[in-house]
């Protein structure tokens, strides 16, 4: 199976890490941190290609998450 994946989103953090969940809700990939878990448990977020269920997996500098067609790529900011 083929997935026609979108453009690369860059989400720029301030911090060491984000919990997975927060990265989906400050991609505004989800509203709130409940939708974010059905997400994730779900089945529906990868992260550096592999299947992610942890909804407070961190998320660092480098990493990539894929949700749906969607690929965030995450950058830390000075």
């Amino acid at each position: 199976m083929t997935v026609k994946l979108h453009g690369i989103k860059h989400i720029y953090i301030k911090s060491e890490y984000i919990k997975l969940d927060s990265l989906l809700k400050l991609a505004c990939f989800a509203s709130t941190g409940g939708e974010a878990k059905i997400y994730i448990l779900g089945g529906d977020v990868f992260v550096n290609g592999e299947l992610c269920v942890s909804r407070g997996k961190k998320i660092r500098h480098g990493d990539i998450v894929r949700f749906g067609r969607n690929i965030l790529l995450v950058k830390q900011t000075a």
